[in-house]
């Protein structure tokens, strides 16, 4: 017979598979008496758990909706499906990447080896069309939200472009996503001072199990203060362009950290910036209306090569007019 906590989590995962569960039915499944399933019953209630209770010959017991959220049981193929899920949500664009890192991060946290072997293994043997970003390293990223949460100190690799992989400590303090990219907030404990890290470039490292006290950013909101350091300072190539769209369409067609500031009903302008300026030269493309560059020698070079290239595409020359 199962001990008490063994046959409560028995009982709520029968539950959970929405259907009617007569006394009957459910003491048999559990080797127990109907009395003690009514008993049990009464615990879950109490733990906050809506158990309802259908009278009548078709009646029975059965999970209903709260008015809170209580804690799942899953079973093994339920949580990998359930982290999978997850991770695809984490790295697209539905606006619900930081809410869904913060949900796997907890999972994992609690998942089996063996099933977080299963989730691995399906991580290496999916692919997904590359798009306008870097892949998403669920493993980094799950990690350093673990440990945001835990106030964690933090040490990993990190790889500028063009340049060696650097080691770098620091206490990590959000993480934001913007556009394709993610990117970490966080106080290096090496420069004393606040940095910015992008996390496909972030190779983590043993954790260190030192906790911190979280810092504040004085007169400083946390995602304002990315986005400068992001627009000021994080690209080798920036541009301003004068787009001839309203902002908001602009900022639903560009997936990628762009500031947009609206002149009227009918234009914007767009700072916006990349360590390539051919793929600023894409992004511009990508808009699919006028537009005028306004500051960036380099996307103008970089236009005008694309511009060359796609006459060569269909058997002009550059200067045939």
């Amino acid at each position: 017979m199962l001990g008490t906590s063994a046959r409560l989590l028995e009982l709520l995962s029968l539950l959970q598979l929405r259907r009617d569960w007569t006394s009957a039915n459910l003491a048999e499944r559990l080797g127990v008496s109907t009395r003690t399933v009514r008993t049990d019953i009464g615990k879950l209630r109490s733990l906050g758990y809506p158990v309802i209770a259908r009278p009548g010959v078709t009646g029975g017991y059965r999970l209903s909706a709260g008015t809170a959220m209580p804690p799942l049981l899953l079973d093994d193929d339920e949580a990998i499906a359930v982290a999978v899920g997850l991770g695809a949500a984490a790295g697209g664009s539905l606006g619900i990447e930081e809410t869904s890192l913060t949900a796997l991060a907890k999972l994992e946290q609690v998942l089996p080896s063996r099933l977080r072997h299963r989730v691995d293994a399906l991580r290496h043997a999916a692919s997904v069309v590359p798009g306008a970003g870097p892949a998403l390293d669920l493993t980094v990223v799950s990690g350093i939200a673990v440990a945001i949460r835990g106030h964690e100190r933090l040490r990993f690799g990190y790889t500028k472009p063009g340049g060696p992989e650097e080691p770098r400590h620091v206490e990590p303090q959000r993480l934001v996503g913007w556009g394709s990219l993610w990117y970490l907030l966080a106080w290096d404990l090496d420069r004393d001072d606040w940095r910015v890290f992008r996390v496909d470039r972030m190779r983590l490292r043993a954790p260190t199990g030192r906790r911190f006290r979280p810092r504040v950013i004085p007169e400083r909101d946390e995602v304002d203060f990315v986005v400068e350091q992001v627009l000021r300072a994080g690209w080798v190539h920036r541009a301003r362009i004068l787009v001839h769209a309203p902002a908001d369409v602009v900022a639903a067609k560009l997936v990628v950290p762009v500031e947009i500031e609206p002149i009227d009903d009918t234009s914007c302008r767009v700072e916006l910036g990349s360590d390539d300026p051919d793929r600023l030269a894409l992004w511009v493309t990508q808009l699919g209306v006028d537009c005028e560059v306004i500051e960036g020698d380099g996307l103008i070079a970089a236009l005008e090569r694309l511009g060359a290239r796609l006459q060569r595409a269909i058997g002009r020359t550059p200067d045939a007019g």
